[in-house]
């Protein structure tokens, strides 16, 4: 058989929801954490918690196992029970990412070509959609580095957003044999023009957090790079409005020398990142929400959610059906190119090649999807 050499898992996954593995330090983990509400200047409030979900799988840049879509929605549904939490902050480990969507790893060597496994996957990955819509307590995503893909999905449920100006944002899907129906398509077209949500959805184009403020997906972008005591903005980011050609550019990549200058003094500073700035944004929101009326705030947040919800109930369960067909077929190549990059040099397929194969008719079958796989590097 084709393709013989692609990772394999046979593990069966558990799909019941309660387990004792949802919670944890040890990487990949979910952890949840309840933190003393303090005062703007730092005094600790007496019964009363802002509670942290933080996605653990740094190695991985924060992608979500099945374990861990299980840990998130015991998450939001522990903050939305506890009366004592006033807000609800969702965030990740360390300074590269917040979540770079699913595991690529589980989904290629266990997932594809077991289209009904996948479905009961995307069941937990709806619920966990749902506990965020569905939390009786405000929710604010910390975005300390990239959110893309499902990152993106379920960093857009939440009610504002917050970020290291280091971050990225945008899909994935079409690049690596998906589509972004995992919210991003329902709540796109109600932020952004339906160009730019079109576009954001298709191109698989990164954008940086000004960017992402400047067309109003975000609420607040911070520096996290500290250097001789001086806080830098984003090096790689033009943050400077100017006209180039007839357009005005801000929030984009910079080109060019410059870009490489930049790209090395992230690298060398980033590891070192420092979220002081970021957490004292998060700490003056929930200031603001614990001083409103609890029951008047989350009917104010619901009313709005609903909107959010409306599109995002409608076509869920078609998505969900959809995608798990797809683990037949082009997820499977997608998802296999991109965990076995490190065995070809490549991390997608040769498009042209598959797209002459359909035009030709050809049998979705193994040596088809072998001939457009990258090969083994001698």
């Amino acid at each position: 058989m084709a393709l013989e050499w692609m990772p394999r898992d046979d593990e069966i996954k558990d799909h019941a929801l309660h387990t004792d593995e949802n919670w944890g330090t040890e990487a990949p983990c979910v952890v949840y954490e309840k933190k003393p509400l303090t005062d703007p200047k730092g005094n600790v409030v007496d019964g009363l918690y802002v509670s942290w979900i933080r996605l653990n799988n740094p190695r991985q840049y924060n992608s979500y196992t099945t374990e861990m879509v299980k840990g998130v929605i015991a998450g939001f549904e522990n903050s939305s029970l506890d009366r004592s939490v006033v807000a609800t902050v969702f965030t990740g480990t360390g300074p590269y990412a917040f979540c770079t969507g699913g595991n690529t790893k589980e989904y290629s060597e266990f997932y594809s070509r077991r289209s009904d496994e996948y479905g009961q996957y995307m069941e937990l990955f709806n619920h966990m959609v749902d506990s965020i819509l569905a939390c009786k307590k405000p929710v604010i995503c910390r975005v300390n580095g990239m959110r893309v893909a499902g990152g993106q999905e379920i960093g857009m449920a939440c009610d504002l957003a917050l970020s290291s100006d280091l971050a990225i944002f945008g899909q994935a899907g079409p690049k690596h044999g998906s589509a972004p129906v995992g919210g991003a398509s329902d709540f796109l077209p109600w932020y952004l023009s339906v160009e730019d949500a079109m576009w954001n959805c298709i191109s698989c184009e990164m954008w940086s957090a000004y960017k992402m403020k400047l067309k109003n997906l975000i609420s607040k972008v911070v520096p996290v790079l500290k250097v001789d005591g001086k806080w830098v903005r984003n090096p790689m980011i033009v943050t400077d409005k100017y006209v180039d050609d007839g357009e005005i550019v801000y929030g984009e990549y910079k080109g060019g020398d410059d870009a490489k200058e930049a790209r090395a003094f992230v690298k060398e500073h980033q590891p070192n990142a420092d979220f002081e700035l970021l957490d004292k944004e998060v700490d003056k929101i929930v200031w603001t929400f614990a001083n409103l009326f609890p029951g008047c705030l989350i009917e104010s947040i619901d009313s709005i959610r609903q909107k959010k919800k409306f599109f995002w109930d409608t076509m869920k369960n078609a998505h969900r059906h959809w995608l798990a067909a797809n683990m037949g077929g082009e997820a499977f190549l997608g998802f296999g190119a991109f965990n076995t990059k490190k065995i070809t040099g490549q991390d997608t397929i040769d498009f042209i090649k598959f797209r002459q194969n359909i035009a030709e008719a050809k049998d979705w079958d193994m040596d088809m999807f072998a001939e457009v796989m990258g090969k083994p590097k001698e």
